[in-house]
This record gives structure tokens, sequence and C-alpha cells, in this order.
């Protein structure tokens, strides 16, 4: 298997547009990630967080491709631990996937005798700080 990764989305106000499912299922077509779970979930006022059945979301939406997305690898733990990075009155996906690409060159690697020794991501945020940084100054 590939790495596997997760995403929390907070959708403000519990409005999803679905502008970025597309995308979604062109990188699970092209064979780049696999969803092992798609989960959403609320956040109430009370700061209760509960699961969203996807007839839930709303009409204007079309997530039937995503149904039976579970694997069970998220429990009711996990769920709140989204939760508690929502704000209250918002929703949220959380996307389990794996990354499909890295499983070929990770088989290749070991059989060169290579072995991964660390791994990590680089924050968005600390990019453009550096990248900023770097930037000469403005005459």
């Amino acid at each position: 298997m590939g790495p596997i990764d997760y995403l929390i989305i907070e959708f403000p106000g519990n409005r999803m547009t679905g502008e970025g499912f597309p995308l979604l299922l062109d990188l699970v077509e092209r064979g780049i990630i696999r969803i092992i779970d798609l989960v959403f979930v609320r956040k109430d006022a009370d700061g209760s967080v509960g699961v969203m059945e996807l007839r839930e979301i709303g009409d204007e939406l079309d997530l039937t491709v995503f149904e039976g997305a579970s694997s069970g690898l998220l429990d009711q733990s996990d769920l709140d631990d989204a939760g508690a990075a929502l704000d209250a009155g918002n929703s949220a996906a959380i996307l389990v996937y794996e990354n499909v690409w890295a499983a070929p060159m990770a088989r290749a690697l070991r059989r060169g005798g290579a072995q991964l020794v660390a791994s990590g991501r680089v924050s968005v945020d600390a990019l453009v700080a550096s990248l900023d940084a770097t930037e000469p100054a403005a005459p």
C-alpha cells in the first residue's frame, strides 16, 4: 500500500458547493489516490458532533458515487477529534485516502535496498512565509 493521509475540510455554515468533488473523483479514476473513508460530520451549536447521511447534505449535490466509501477505520473518537477542529454550526468532510501512486515507487526503492527514514509535510503557511522571506524587497 501507499502512504495513508487524511484531510478534514470544513464547510462554514454547512454550505457545500461540491466544486471539489469532480477533482476528487478525477484523482480516484486516474489511480492517484484510493478513498478509504469519506464521512461528513456536523458540529451543532451545543458542540455535539454527528455524522451526516449523504441525503442530508442537499439535493443540489449528487454524492451517490461516494456511498459505501467506508472501511470502518474511523470511530467515534476520530469524529470527535475532527469535530474539535470545527466551529459550531459548521460541517466537514473527513477524507482518509491512500496515495496509490507511491506504492510502485516504494517497491522499486525497496528492491534497490533503499528505505524510508523520515517523512513529513510542509504546511502551506510555512511555504508561503519562506517564499515571502526570499523575495527581494520592493524598491
